[in-house]
């Protein structure tokens, strides 16, 4: 099935959930709304499931207009954050729930179930009940009752936020697997920025009710389009110098305090001559060198295959990734090197890059 949302806009008197967010997902697309709470990504799920009516705009499944269409008329499945599982009811009684609504034949809905349940890897379990069930296997209960009804369109809500982190690894995987395997087109919205991209085809990053941006997870990446989509997407997150790039005997300067930073002419001619501008690095293009910047460790974060460390540039703190063999500690004096192909520039006043 094919989405198209249009100046989607939902408003309760002065609060705004969603504001004019147009986007369109292509069959058998998986898209992630990402965005921190309260940023309108779960409203326009919503709209689109059919439980909340738009303010203003337009939906559209497949060229037609259901802004007006009941939610059990959509042709959706939907997971929940809380999985919504019947607690008084079998895995077998809750999977096929659906179809019991719809008032099919009791053959039909055994095999279907019993199908879908085999697909989840639960089909040993269909005479348990929810308490029964690890939070992984309710976590399958949801999702398979949502594909017994053989949707068009998938909707997750946030479905893996009550796992544990290696729960969520194995069921991000399963779920891609599934979708991939189906080809149903499928929204999934979240605040976690691994999950949106390490599964979504697309992302639409939201802030403030207001779509941010909407491109695959490696444009995000490499060329965010404002500072919110730089702060936001990446772990650990991009670090922010204010600057100012000045062109000198041909060569451009990003200059903040004690540093002087040799820009390429790509990106120099973009930020030069704005005054002060907001330099972006992420903390992997960041090496500790024999010579470059010089630093002092202000704090070490051992994460294992890498140490954080903190340092403070002026009175500006940065993150840097190193090796954990070097064995740096507290206090330690080090250079650092700065990939300048990596930097990014921003407009402090209108927070969108200088360079895309």
């Amino acid at each position: 099935m094919k989405v198209e949302l249009v100046n989607l806009t939902k408003r309760w008197g002065e609060a705004v959930g969603a504001d004019g967010i147009s986007l369109d997902i292509q069959d058998g697309e998986f898209v992630a709304f990402l965005g921190p709470s309260g940023c309108g990504k779960t409203t326009t799920l919503l709209m689109v499931a059919g439980i909340y009516k738009p303010t203003e705009g337009e939906i559209l499944f497949d060229d037609n207009i259901v802004n007006h269409v009941q939610p059990k008329d959509r042709q959706i499945g939907m997971v929940f954050q809380s999985y919504a599982l019947y607690p008084h009811m079998t895995v077998f009684k809750n999977i096929s729930y659906p179809l019991k609504l719809q008032k099919r034949p009791k053959q039909e809905m055994q095999e279907r179930s019993q199908r879908v349940a085999d697909m989840m890897g639960i089909g040993h379990l269909m005479n348990r009940k929810p308490s029964e069930l690890s939070g992984g296997q309710q976590q399958r209960v949801a999702l398979g009752r949502a594909l017994v009804k053989e949707p068009q369109l998938l909707l997750f809500d946030e479905p893996l936020s009550n796992l544990d982190a290696r729960l969520r690894l194995s069921m991000r995987g399963e779920i891609k697997r599934l979708q991939v395997e189906l080809g149903i087109s499928s929204i999934y919205v979240t605040h976690d920025q691994v999950e949106a991209m390490t599964m979504a085809d697309r992302v639409a990053v939201m802030n403030a009710g207001k779509l941010q941006a909407y491109a695959p997870p490696d444009e995000l990446y490499e060329k965010p389009s404002t500072l919110f989509i730089g702060s936001f997407v990446g772990n650990p997150p991009m670090n922010f110098i204010n600057v100012e790039v000045t062109r000198e005997n041909g060569t451009y300067h990003a200059r903040h305090e004690d540093i002087d930073l040799i820009v390429s002419s790509e990106r120099g001619e973009k930020a030069a001559g704005k005054g002060e501008v907001i330099m972006g690095i992420r903390p992997e293009d960041i090496t500790v060198a024999d010579q470059g910047v010089g630093v002092e460790i202000y704090v070490v974060e051992p994460l294992g295959r890498d140490d954080l460390l903190a340092v403070n540039i002026g009175e500006t703190q940065v993150h840097v990734l190193a090796d954990p063999a070097l064995r740096l500690r507290m206090g330690d004096q080090i250079s650092l090197e700065i990939n300048m192909d990596k930097v990014q520039f921003f407009d402090p006043q209108t927070e969108k890059s200088l360079l895309w």
